[in-house]
């Protein structure tokens, strides 16, 4: 795709800005890796050689433990497995890094959970009060998080802009009736909402997204709203009008990407706090259903079991470490798309 040549100086500038430019391949690094996390963290093997057949448990479905002869008809101990045909040397067994799914307990008679983080038991991060590897619901939490904040931040633009745009190209009497209902809108305690909601239903993670959708498309509606009064007022408006221009092209053609600098460089911290809600309701109590990987879980396990600081410190490094990249891309997409060093008119 050809790229217009302000579009051209901006992507240059965001690489120019060393810092944001390897904080945004770091994250989309780390996002794809998690939507393979199944590779990463299972307690199904990536792979299986037994008897000349091999087998794929990760992707290929359970296969049950009578298919290699383990005298029991529910799934696999891939672990247990992989002991015997090494000592058999019937067959190979390759295991994921982290042997360990995120809602795998790990017991044994006598001994308790949580379990310190050890190599021997290739739990790196240790386990949370139900013997689950930490590092496993991290990695899957991580996932759920993103895509969260990342569906909530679509439908959030997908409204707010819409609803923006419509109230600063129309004005009158529709930009008043919406700007009272936003004013109505802003005001209700989200809070108190999703407490109601969740005496009556069990949140789910659409369900949470449809709540913090039906709330928080307000907050960029306004930004909207003052960019396209701007816009609307250019000479080039005017004289796309004056030729007669439809009013879809004036919005899809000039409004919307001469406001693109000011909708984008929000995009970052909108995610910020899309990963930031959704760990305070499911530390609340109020967001995922367990046993759902979930950072805000994790961290109310461990503040709540102080001698397990292993969970507070790998919950909280990982948000930091999440929230810092975030920032870094917003700073360096702020820059890149500064108005008074690039500007577009079509």
């Amino acid at each position: 795709m050809k790229l217009n040549p302000v579009a051209r100086k901006r992507l240059q500038r965001f690489k120019e800005i060393r810092r944001g430019y390897w904080s945004a391949i770091i994250l989309a690094a780390l996002f794809v890796l998690s939507l393979g996390a199944e590779l990463i963290a299972n307690q199904r093997a990536l792979l299986v050689i037994y008897e000349g057949q091999w087998y794929f448990p990760t992707y290929g479905g359970i296969l049950p433990g009578e298919t290699f002869d383990l005298g029991y008809r529910y799934e696999t101990n891939y672990k247990d497995l992989k002991l015997k045909l090494e000592s058999s040397g019937k067959g190979t067994v390759i295991m994921p890094p982290i042997p360990y799914g995120p809602l795998e307990t790990d017991l044994s008679v006598g001994d308790f959970p949580p379990h310190a983080p050890s190599l021997a038991t290739a739990h790196y991060l240790g386990t949370d009060t139900s013997g689950r590897d930490v590092l496993a619901r991290i990695i899957y939490g991580f996932r759920i998080a993103l895509l969260f904040s990342l569906l909530l931040l679509f439908f959030n633009y997908l409204v707010g802009v819409s609803i923006g745009c419509m109230m600063g190209f129309w004005g009158g009497a529709f930009d008043l009736v919406f700007q009272r209902l936003i004013e109505i809108w802003s005001n209700i305690p989200f809070l108190y909402v999703i407490m109601i909601v969740a005496s009556i239903v069990q949140p789910g993670f659409w369900t949470l997204v449809a709540i913090m959708v039906f709330f928080g498309w307000t907050s960029i509606t306004w930004y909207m709203r003052t960019a396209t009064y701007k816009e609307a007022a250019r000479d080039y408006v005017m004289a796309a009008r004056a030729i007669g221009a439809s009013n879809t092209r004036i919005v899809f053609k000039h409004i919307l990407p001469n406001s693109v600098s000011t909708l984008i460089t929000f995009v970052p911290f909108s995610v910020a706090g899309g990963i930031t809600s959704l760990t305070a309701l499911d530390y609340l109590g109020f967001g995922l259903p367990p046993p759902t990987p979930s950072w805000g879980e994790l961290l109310k396990q461990g503040t709540e079991n102080l001698d397990a600081l292993w969970m507070v410190l790998s919950v909280v490094g990982a948000m930091t470490l999440v929230l810092m990249l975030v920032t870094y891309i917003g700073e360096a997409i702020r820059e890149a798309f500064d108005p008074r060093k690039f500007s577009y008119y079509d």
